[in-house]
């Protein structure tokens, strides 16, 4: 496990190394920085949620760190891999995705959430007024999905599903995108969609308790609905959390001080840190490609004919 005092071995060694001026300025080469994620509520939202982690990063790194609000996954892939993005915040899939088509990024941490784990669970979601009870009663009707690249809103959805009897692209009498998290939920809540597929890490931290938090979910007369208002007809294994990543290319010391910048978060800037997660997550765990493998062994699976890296 990489540790604060690793990390502090590894400055060290820097310096003694007695590096070239050139490599150890590496602010001359990047006088700021882009941070990407991409939008599970609306881009505004997302805004102000991350904008106070780019303000924490420009004081701990040294240098302007900007907030970019992708809009969708394979955005931020692709910027990493143009080398715009320096930073990302990826969901397990798309850093997946990332890493199986050659881009190089390596991942520094997750969160771990309320329940004390660093992950969490795709589940489907239908109303708890309608007649399904089982995936199997879904036969034939509507399913939103969330993008190519997510992991909770696709690609855990249609391994796990698979794997219990049920190909979605066949149980299913058609099945869409709806761009983000809190678009499918909306989709399920406005009737457009029979079933919906989305993250959840427990009873009282979903995408869905964040929304009515915010009050987002109205019933068709206007009051505000509930946790059970929802029924979850499915929920997959345990999932790893998505990583925050920097790219391999950066210079070692920039690394370690961005690495030195995540961990220290939760205990140097607590009103940021709680800001990412309405007060949810207890910590940020440091995290390893290894991590990552039953995704990517996951993707592989969803996609047979896809050649990849």
């Amino acid at each position: 496990m990489i540790t604060r005092r690793i990390l502090a071995t590894a400055a060290a060694a820097l310096a003694l190394l007695g590096l070239p001026a050139a490599a150890q300025d590496w602010k001359a080469t990047y006088p700021e920085l882009t941070l990407a994620v991409v939008p599970n509520e609306d881009a505004s939202s997302t805004h102000d949620r991350f904008a106070p982690l780019a303000a924490y990063l420009t004081r701990t790194v040294g240098v302007p760190v900007k907030l970019r609000v992708v809009g969708d996954y394979a955005g931020v892939i692709e910027g990493q891999r143009a080398g715009s993005i320096h930073i990302a915040f990826h969901g397990p899939a798309s850093f997946a995705r990332a890493v199986m088509t050659g881009v190089k990024v390596e991942p520094i941490v997750n969160s771990k959430h309320e329940t004390g784990l660093a992950g969490n669970y795709s589940v489907l979601y239908v109303p708890a007024s309608s007649p399904y009870k089982t995936v199997a009663d879904l036969k034939g009707k509507t399913l939103a999905l969330v993008d190519p690249n997510s992991t909770t809103g696709n690609q855990a959805p249609r391994y796990f599903l698979k794997r219990a009897g049920f190909d979605v692209d066949k149980h299913f009498g058609r099945v869409l995108f709806a761009g983000s998290h809190e678009k499918a939920i909306l989709a399920l809540t406005q009737g457009t969609v029979d079933a919906a597929a989305n993250l959840w890490n427990s009873e009282t931290d979903s995408n869905v308790t964040r929304m009515i938090t915010k009050g987002m979910l109205k019933k068709p007369d206007g009051t505000p609905m509930q946790r059970s208002d929802f029924r979850v007809v499915f929920k997959s294994e345990f999932l790893p959390e998505g990583p925050y990543a920097v790219l391999a290319s950066l210079p070692d010391d920039l690394k370690i001080k961005i690495r030195n910048a995540f961990f220290d978060l939760p205990q140097n800037d607590k009103a940021t840190f709680d800001r990412l997660s309405d007060g949810k997550d207890l910590d940020l765990t440091p995290v390893k490609l290894e991590d990552y493998q039953f995704v990517i062994k996951m993707l592989k699976l969803n996609e047979p004919e896809r050649k990849h890296i």
